[in-house]
């Protein structure tokens, strides 16, 4: 039995070091394709180098790993931590019989007896083997990524080039056996900033306005060659000198197709793809829409956009208006600032500041600055944002007593507290230089304990405890043995009924916000204070006060003056009870159904439905499919892209002696996508055929009774 408890677990400790060594193998084939990934397109690696990387990487993986210093003592540990069976006895199978007591001899019987039994799982030696095929799952796909970038990124810089476009970026095209080979040249317009190409497809994409010249050569002479565009326009090539070479130019503006013409044959359907040149996108990143400066910030704002455009900025510039006075007598002046920043690189990105002295547009408190951001594109295309107001605060108007001194203002003495403070606390700063350290943040201090108590008294509103109000220590009602057990009474003598019906909704939640951002400035403002930094307080201040005034203005009702003046009454005709001249106003209209477009689609499909059934071509039908051909061809031209392929299948179903199924499904394809539902127009109820009879029934009735 010892014997096979010892074999037993030498098993375990074999596949222990199988699993460690295939963990190694493909942790090391994860590593190893990792590195022949990034140095194969970098540098001419050999194949041998992989194999080397592969032995040198799993020769450190191995001596890191060190399997063979596994012993069987550190099985026999493991045993005992994995199966509680054992009872922490797996070790005495690996010590001799005769150094064993009776207690560990009985408890050896036992343990053989359990081992031999025991199914050990894989899972706690295949763990790290898991993590590796993780790695080398993560490490094929790196591999199958990075050669897709590479690649990518490989023919971008080719189509970029003069060179010609290779032949594996492009479709397959079929162009008619006269034509031997082709050099079509794009020469994008000189907004773009791009230099001429060359590619040997008649597929073409080109920027707007971009001027496109074919060169194209021929095996055999020819009498006369043409270009047709949208089977409309014909361009007829002009032999250069030889026979076999012909040439046309024409410049693109929309997208389309085309076809080559030789000695009256007609080539398949070439797509022209046109890359619209968008206007610039402008995004002004500060400041906000609306920005309000405080008294004792600085009057500045700066300005930072972002300019995007295809290909490139022109000019950008900042249009603003200043607004001065009030009322009938407000004044206007604009400015252009231009940016601190030099265009026409053609980037596609700008990143563009101006700081703005307000001061410097002769600004003063209370005016407003509206400004906007302009941009043109090298295509003197133009766009600009929304507008954006600046406003700086005027502190003659939130100092006045306008308004607060009146009856409906229920709080004055609260206003002017916060008012006073700012004063006090301007006068203190002009008074610094003339009196002492001490008295100055003495002063200093009792505007911040004056700023304290106005805003305890404003915090009553919202609730809040007075911070100079100690807790209840003890109350000589709940003395009384009888309320021992009251738990109402006691929750009432210690809490706060903060909850009642009657106080739930004493203000508004709209009030109750713009009160606590109140109560928090008065609170900054108060610190600065305390800190004997008057001059750091009164923006908090005049923002309070600010708040509070607004506050104020929300408390009123505003009842607008109305007045009516009635038309003259003519008492000749008041009570006469004519009503001859009082006629119901009519309104006739003639709603005409607008005309159905889709109709020569829709009844393409009713035909190449036939055709699935019955592959025979009728006159009729051959003329439905034309008119459909016709209606496709124009939205062709607009999308060739999408559309192209159903028109050549259309084309191939009109003239081939036999139709393929493939090419009616394509083209069933395309009309469905066509096909939009027609708005429903307003139009008179459709009457009931019922054949004359109530006309009969009503004349047969009017007889009888005669």
């Amino acid at each position: 039995m010892a014997k096979q408890g010892i074999n037993k677990i030498n098993s375990l400790r074999q596949r222990w070091l199988v699993y460690q060594l295939l963990a190694d193998v493909v942790a090391s084939v994860a590593l190893t394709i990792f590195s022949i990934t990034v140095l194969y397109h970098f540098f001419t690696v050999p194949v041998v180098v992989m194999g080397v990387i592969f032995v040198v990487v799993l020769a450190l993986l191995i001596s890191r790993s060190r399997p063979w210093r596994l012993t069987n003592e550190a099985i026999a540990g493991f045993l005992n931590k994995e199966y509680p069976e054992l009872q922490e006895s797996a070790g005495l199978v690996l010590q001799p019989a005769e150094q064993l007591n009776i207690l560990q001899l009985l408890s050896l019987s036992n343990t053989e007896t359990v081992l031999d039994s025991l199914k050990v799982s894989h899972k706690p030696f295949a763990k790290r083997l898991k993590y590796s095929l993780k790695g080398l799952l993560i490490a094929i796909i790196f591999m199958w990524s990075f050669n897709n970038l590479m690649q990518n990124r490989h023919l971008g810089y080719l189509s970029g080039s003069n060179k010609k476009s290779t032949a594996q970026s492009a479709p397959s095209e079929k162009v008619l056996p006269q034509i031997e080979g082709l050099e079509l040249t794009i020469s994008p317009p000189a907004y773009t900033g791009k230099a001429k190409r060359s590619q040997d497809k008649f597929n073409l994409t080109a920027e707007e306005d971009a001027v496109i010249n074919w060169e194209i050569k021929t095996n055999v002479a020819i009498k006369s060659a043409y270009l047709i565009f949208n089977d409309k326009e014909r361009i007829a090539l002009k032999n250069t000198g030889e026979y076999t070479r012909w040439s046309a130019q024409r410049g693109v503006n929309k997208p389309g197709f085309y076809q080559v013409s030789i000695d009256g044959k007609l080539s398949d359907l070439y797509q022209i793809q046109v890359i619209k040149d968008g206007p610039p996108v402008l995004h002004v990143k500060t400041p906000k829409q609306y920005t309000y400066i405080d008294a004792g910030e600085a009057q500045k704002v700066n300005i930072n956009a972002s300019l995007n455009d295809d290909y490139g900025i022109a000019n950008a510039l900042i249009v603003a208006t200043v607004a001065k006075g009030r009322g009938e007598g407000v004044k206007f002046k604009e400015y252009k600032l231009n940016f601190n920043a030099t265009f026409g690189d053609h980037n596609p990105q700008y990143d563009v500041q101006k700081l703005i002295d307000l001061p410097a547009l002769n600004m003063e408190p209370g005016d407003e600055l509206y400004f906007y951001v302009q941009a043109q594109d090298t295509h003197k295309q133009q766009s600009r944002t929304d507008v954006f107001t600046v406003a700086i605060q005027d502190t003659a108007e939130l100092l006045s007593m306008d308004g607060v001194l009146s009856g409906s203002s229920l709080k004055p003495e609260f206003f002017r507290s916060e008012r006073q403070i700012i004063i006090d606390a301007e006068k203190l700063i002009k008074d610094k230089d003339t009196i002492s350290i001490e008295k100055f943040n003495a002063r200093s201090n009792d505007l911040g304990i004056d700023q304290k108590l106005l805003r305890l008294r404003y915090g009553k509103f919202l609730g809040e405890e007075d911070e100079t109000v100690e807790g209840p220590k003890g109350s000589d009602e709940l003395s009384n043995p009888a309320d021992f057990s009251n738990g109402a009474k006691i929750l009432k003598e210690y809490t706060d009924d903060h909850d009642k019906a009657e106080d739930a909704q004493f203000l508004e939640p709209a009030i109750k916000a713009q009160l606590k951002a109140t109560l928090t400035e008065m609170w900054k403002a108060e610190l600065q204070l305390r800190l004997y930094k008057p001059q750091a307080a009164l923006p908090f201040a005049y923002k309070a006060l600010r708040l509070l005034k607004d506050l104020q203005q929300k408390s009123r009702s505003f009842v607008a003056k109305t007045s009516y003046n009635p038309p003259p009454l003519k008492p000749e005709k008041r009570l006469s009870g004519e009503l001859d001249k009082i006629i119901e106003p009519v309104t006739k209209q003639d709603i005409k159904a607008p005309a159905d477009n889709q109709a020569v689609l829709k009844n393409a499909v009713g035909v190449l439905e036939n055709l699935k059934l019955k592959p025979v071509l009728t006159s009729a039908d051959n003329r439905t499919l034309q008119l459909a051909n016709q209606r496709l061809s124009e939205i062709a031209s607009a999308q060739p892209g999408t559309y192209l392929p159903a028109l050549s299948a259309m084309r191939r179903i009109i003239s081939a002696q036999k139709i393929n199924v493939s090419d009616i499904n394509m083209v069933e394809r395309a009309i469905q996508k066509t096909l939009v539902s027609i708005k429903n127009m307003p139009r008179s109820d459709e009457a009931t055929a019922d054949m004359g009879l109530s006309g009969r029934y009503f004349k047969n009735l009017k007889q009888a009774n005669n």
